[in-house]
């Protein structure tokens, strides 16, 4: 994972209010595995900002990659 990867949520984060399955973008990389992710609704407008560990995370694709079968 790296700064401006596109992410989902594989865990729901109570706290912030988000569920599996939210987006977000990583917009800094605070520790070894550990991001801060910003979450932001279809106009842009941010609603949730938090650290999170790559463990909850899942990096999303738009395109398909040399080794897709």
């Amino acid at each position: 994972m790296k700064v401006l990867d596109v992410v989902a949520l594989t865990k729901d984060q109570a706290e912030a209010d988000l569920r599996r399955g939210q987006v977000g973008t990583i917009v800094e990389e605070l520790a070894q595995g550990v991001y801060e992710v910003e979450f932001a609704d279809l106009e842009g407008r941010t609603y949730a900002m938090l650290p999170l560990p790559a463990k909850h995370l899942m990096v999303l694709h738009h395109t398909p990659t040399k080794n897709a079968a």
